[in-house]
């Protein structure tokens, strides 16, 4: 059936009672309900946030990935951020999904959300321009986009029965904002709910959110979905406006129980019927994107094309924090020492909903490599990792003769006469997660799973293997128990903190013998330890398989400050990694992990021309700061993370990037320090409005970055701002002279911020309202305008109204290239007060 012909009410007219309700909730993981015979097809969803992963947890269709939500949003760059949302569009087709579950867009009140990564910013304009940017992109492509998690579902702590405890105003201003400019500004065709409730309302059926404010405040007109095992009730999550209920089989809105709410009255059919016309929208939507029901996942879309896209997103997303003494860019010829726990790890995507499996990889070694002229010279320095470092890359199949292990699925356990083979995979990946791994000769879910593979160590040493799961698993060496998660399972956060702890077992082994690994796994209902909040671990369980040389950790230090004093650079990488930052947890600190501070200091202390790069999706501490010269914030890159941030150390691309996140020295000095945990059910948003850099401006508190800021290989003048108001028109001009007066060409970001001083309610002292990104030669300028929505960026919401208010009087316009350094000022006066809603 073609767009012009689906006509919403008369297909309504003629759908069963049966086919009404299932409409309204999945049919299983990732697909919506279809009725052939009116030529509804069935809808295919996909997370997510930074890549297409398609429709399997288990054995994915390898997709592109992006950078991580932080790392878009410190582009700054509106046309790049679109042409990134067109090309997540084009990877649903390639995974068939008429529907992407993203972008994420909840608001970082402080460093530690498991999920921060996954979103744009702690500012709600830059939040808010990110996603319409990147929705336009997926949705020009004839992809719905679907903009999350509506609302205040900012950290991972007890999410499902969390009550974030906040005001109007701040509710408004902060985290309602980006989803008001995300659909006024683009229009996402799908919305999806969050976990928790907001002042007691429970936003998956709340009337207030999803009628009040998205409907009638908003005015629009797109689909609702809950999120996943996010709906809690039947009757009312239908009445107040949930259109679908995700995922399948539904929990609540089965058949017997719907259709019984309406025979008796209980619920009434008018709402039913509201719900089905909004899912019939989204029907109708997809259907102009030609992707057909049920089609075939592929990876035809990793072509040069999509590689050069996905390397420009990871190289202006870096930031240059420092370079004093003009350490970088470094020279081809230098003598390099290339040093850290994420030097040779790819560090190319968060945990959870977000992470995928990647078409390839890059990394900082690597990339790093590929420039110099001698091949540098590395130790790992310390490790970083929470997990052992998957064990798959370490094996080699004795099938087939490649990276990774045979895998055979059997009915009963090893040692059972006569056991039944059920299927059998060669697979290279460690996390190995089973939730939809079906098949019709276990329906109940349990199997038992034998992974072989051959191990050839480099060199003698003593070495651990690890084992995380839902489900048990044990590890064999060479036919000698090595690691046991059977026996006495702990309690732990793996597998969206449904899964055990990672056991462990340590054997010493010799350089160039090839010992046998044997794997034994029992699916999900084997596991002896009670799941805890998540439920979305169920059904086959999961098993995460690790690997790593045992290390002295004190000696390993002094060698790579050995190292460091023979280099003439240093390319020191650091951070976090999936492991640390994932759905399901969020971060109990915000130091870096292990010994990784002692290795700084030690390199430091031998060499100070060292190149710090730091990847992470939310800030972490960096005591050593004022001895380091040359810093990089890398995030997680993406596909072409390493190549990314290699391009920037080199001088190949002149760095571009903003922060979208204030730094702060310690996570003490965070608004949120006191209140970023679910206490007897409750978050209190104790800081209000003054989140990020709106808190540590107003309190005069020193960061170790503000927001916005980067540095450049050459210098930019900001002058001649001009200010022009039309009241009439709502509509605010701002124009700068911005000045290349370097000797490199390169891109710089001009930030607008608006401030009111005299105000009868306390206010930030400003608060980013615009910004513009361009590239200017070296010695040119240019004259850049921007026209912004006068009462979108004077007002502030007034409680006692319940309404957006603009005052009267002065207001004050600053413009520069960070909230720290916006030094050009200028004011308007406005006469007129008055009040409006959110549209």
């Amino acid at each position: 059936m073609t767009t012009a012909k689906f006509d919403i009410d008369e297909i309504l007219s003629l759908l069963t009672l049966e086919e009404k309700i299932g409409l309204i909730a999945g049919i299983d993981f990732w697909h919506t309900y279809g009725v052939k015979r009116l030529g509804i097809p069935s809808l295919r969803f996909s997370d997510g946030p930074n890549g297409l992963r398609g429709t399997k947890f288990f054995n994915s269709v390898p997709s592109a990935c992006f950078p991580c939500g932080t790392g878009l949003a410190a582009t700054f760059d509106k046309d790049l951020l679109f042409e990134a949302g067109q090309l997540m569009g084009v990877e649903a087709k390639h995974k068939g999904a008429h529907v992407i579950l993203g972008p994420t867009m909840n608001i970082q009140r402080g460093p530690l959300g498991g999920r921060g990564f996954e979103s744009f910013s702690e500012d709600p304009h830059l939040s808010g321009q990110a996603a319409a940017a990147i929705v336009r992109g997926i949705q020009d492509e004839g992809i719905a986009a679907t903009v999350k998690h509506f609302v205040c579902n900012d950290l991972e702590d007890e999410r499902n029965s969390s009550n974030s405890v906040v005001t109007e105003r701040a509710l408004r201003e902060l985290y309602l904002e980006p989803f008001r400019l995300a659909i006024k500004y683009s229009n996402p065709r799908a919305l999806m709910t969050a976990y928790n409730k907001i002042n007691g309302d429970r936003v998956s059926q709340s009337h207030k959110f999803l009628q009040q404010i998205l409907r009638d405040e908003w005015k629009w007109d797109g689909t609702i979905m809950s999120d996943w095992y996010g709906c809690y009730t039947n009757n009312k999550s239908i009445e107040n406006g949930l259109d679908i209920e995700m995922p399948g089989p539904p929990t609540f809105r089965r058949a017997t129980e719907v259709r019984a709410m309406i025979v008796t009255k209980e619920l009434h059919m008018n709402h039913v019927d509201d719900r089905v016309r909004n899912v019939l929208k989204l029907v109708k939507y997809a259907l102009q994107s030609g992707v057909p029901e049920n089609a075939p996942e592929d990876t035809d879309n990793n072509t040069p094309e999509t590689r050069k896209l996905l390397r420009k997103l990871a190289q202006d997303s870096v930031v240059l924090l420092k370079n004093e003494d003009n350490v970088l860019p470094l020279k081809k010829d230098e003598k390099i020492v290339v040093l850290g726990p994420n030097a040779k790890y790819a560090a190319y995507c968060g945990g959870g909903s977000a992470s995928l499996r990647a078409y390839y990889t890059t990394t900082p070694y690597d990339s790093i490599a590929a420039k110099t002229t001698k091949k540098p010279e590395y130790t790992v320095g310390a490790y970083g990792h929470r997990l052992l470092p998957g064990l798959a890359p370490n094996l080699t199949n004795p099938i087939t003769g490649k990276p990774g292990y045979n895998l055979k699925f059997y009915r009963e356990p090893r040692g059972t006469p006569n056991r039944t083979l059920i299927d059998e995979y060669n697979l290279d990946i460690s996390y190995v997660f089973l939730v939809d791994y079906y098949n019709h000769q276990a329906m109940d879910f349990v199997f038992y799973v034998d992974f072989d593979g051959d191990f050839t160590p480099e060199e003698t040493a003593e070495y651990e293997f690890g084992a995380s799961v839902v489900g048990t698993a044990v590890i064999y060496v060479d036919e000698k128990l090595v690691v046991d998660n059977k026996t006495n399972q702990r309690r732990g956060n793996s597998f969206f903190n449904s899964g055990s702890a990672e056991e462990k077992g340590r054997i010493q082994l010799e350089k160039g013998k090839t010992y046998k690994v044997r794997i034994e796994f029992s699916s999900g209902p084997t596991f002896t330890v009670p799941q805890g909040e998540a439920t979305v671990v169920s059904g086959g369980g999961g098993v995460n398989l690790g690997l790593a040389k045992v290390i002295d950790p004190e000696e390993e230090i002094k060698n790579a400050a050995k190292l460091a004093k023979e280099a003439d650079k240093v390319v020191l990488n650091i951070g976090l990694n999936q492991e640390w930052e994932a759905e399901g947890f969020d971060r109990t600190h915000m130091e870096l992990v292990g010994l990784q501070n002692k290795l700084i200091e030690a390199v430091l202390a031998e060499n100070p021309n060292t190149v710090i790069v730091n990847q992470s999706g939310t800030p972490v501490e960096m005591p050593w700061l004022p001895k380091a010269k040359a810093l990089v914030q890398a995030w997680y890159g993406g596909n072409e993370a390493g190549n990314g941030i290699a391009d920037v150390l080199f001088g190949d691309v002149n760095p571009s990037g903003k922060l979208s996140l204030s730094f702060p020295h310690r996570n003490i000095d965070n608004p949120a320090y006191l209140n970023f945990k679910t206490e007897r059910g409750r978050v209190l948003y104790s800081e209000d409005i003054f989140v990020g850099y709106r808190f540590y401006e107003k309190m005069q508190r020193e960061v170790a970055f503000p927001f916005g800021f980067g540095l450049s290989y050459t210098t930019f003048d900001f002058s001649d701002l001009k200010v022009r108001v039309d009241e009439s028109e709502d509509n605010l001009e701002v124009s700068v002279k911005v000045t290349n007066s370097g000797k490199v060409d390169g891109s710089e970001v001009v930030q607008i911020y608006i401030g009111k001083k005299d105000s009868d309610v306390i206010r930030p002292i400003k608060e980013l309202k615009g910004f513009e990104k361009l590239f200017l030669k070296a010695g040119s300028k240019e004259t850049v305008i921007s026209n912004l929505s006068l009462k979108e960026s004077v007002s502030f919401f007034d409680e006692y109204q319940m309404q957006w208010s603009v005052q009267s009087g002065e207001y004050q316009v600053y413009v520069g290239n960070s909230s720290d350094n916006a030094t050009e000022v200028a004011s308007f006066d406005l006469k007129k007060v008055f009040f409006w809603s959110g549209n």
